[in-house]
């Protein structure tokens, strides 16, 4: 039997590169060594304001994205969270077993705390509602970057508080992830990660950016004052620009090395877009014929849902019983 891998992402912003690259691309790689399940995480999404029509726009449109990076849906679920309504319900319940110092502690939510005037609950229950995505499904493995590890091990400690009060409920997800894959930063800013909340028009290139965009992006991106790359003393910016190519190209470090050293800015660049284009046109192609075709996206999800909604009913009525919460079965 395989074991169970469950992952997400937000559908918010545009998905970029460094999406793709760090997570996506291993998500269509690893689907078929395990029980895959891939989800559209819109309620995590509503933690800050969003407006109705773009979300649900921007859901359909991660989806077929999904599609066209190469999750099969013959072999995974690809689901909608809000979809699956046992991922509210058990987040409440899991809120219930859950020290508010806990919640507190976490880094992403005393950094986003800070920089807001009001602070909705859904901020600080973000984790809760992450632990249940996880837990919900009996995943045993999930695959998150840097950034979500503490959310991570939040799941594991509350799996393992419910377990010491009610007894063994959860399966305890995998804390080892070698399925991330590489890390991109900003290519305006190479000190801090490619996000898809960034709106300057020089931060990320999208999935969907046509290839004059991803030139003129990557012609752009910062480097540093060196006229040539130099492996001894070369900035954050090229070694950000040599990580994408190395991703997309799949040379070793050593062919990397060898051909970059020593090369100006302007051919680095030239060399990098170029690598991305032709990634990502295949990609873009796949899109809109998905895209293009009435009703495909929205059975896709459907037939998710449908696949793993008995395991969400089964571990919430199991979480039931064990609490004492009344069932009718």
């Amino acid at each position: 039997m395989k074991a169970r891998v469950l992952s997400g992402i937000q559908p918010t912003g545009s998905p970029h590169i460094g999406n793709y690259l760090g997570a996506l691309k291993n998500w269509a790689k690893i689907q078929y060594d395990y029980d895959s399940i891939y989800c559209i995480v819109d309620l995590h999404a509503i933690t800050v304001y969003q407006k109705p029509e773009e979300l649900r726009a921007k859901i359909e449109e991660l989806a077929g994205m999904l599609l066209a990076i190469g999750i099969d849906p013959r072999n995974s679920a690809l689901v909608v969270q809000s979809a699956i309504p046992q991922h509210a319900e058990l987040a409440w319940m899991l809120t219930c077993v859950t020290p508010v110092g806990w919640l507190e502690r976490m880094t992403q939510y005393k950094a986003k705390s800070q920089s807001q005037e009001t602070i909705g609950d859904g901020l600080l229950q973000y984790p809760v509602l992450m632990a249940a995505d996880i837990l919900l499904y009996q995943a045993a493995i999930v695959p998150v970057g840097d950034d979500q590890t503490q959310h991570l091990e939040l799941a594991r400690d509350i799996a393992q508080r419910f377990n010491s009060l009610y007894g063994e409920t959860f399966t305890m997800p995998a804390t080892h992830l070698p399925t991330v894959g590489a890390r991109i930063m900003g290519l305006d800013d190479p000190e801090k990660k490619m996000s898809k909340s960034e709106t300057g028009a020089g931060h990320a290139v999208s999935l969907l950016d046509p290839p004059a965009a991803i030139r003129k992006k990557i012609m752009r991106a910062t480097t540093d004052s060196n006229p040539a790359v130099d492996y001894e003393t070369m900035g954050a910016g090229v070694r950000n620009l040599l990580a994408i190519f190395q991703a997309f190209s799949g040379w070793s470090d050593e062919n990397t090395r060898a051909h970059f050293t020593g090369m100006r800015y302007g051919d680095l660049k030239k060399q990098v877009a170029e690598a991305v284009v032709a990634a990502i046109e295949p990609i873009q192609e796949r899109y809109q014929k998905i895209m293009a075709e009435p009703g495909f996206v929205a059975q896709v999800l459907a037939n998710g849902a449908e696949r793993v909604t008995p395991i969400a009913q089964d571990t919430v009525g199991k979480v039931k019983r064990a609490m004492g919460l009344y069932t009718a079965s």
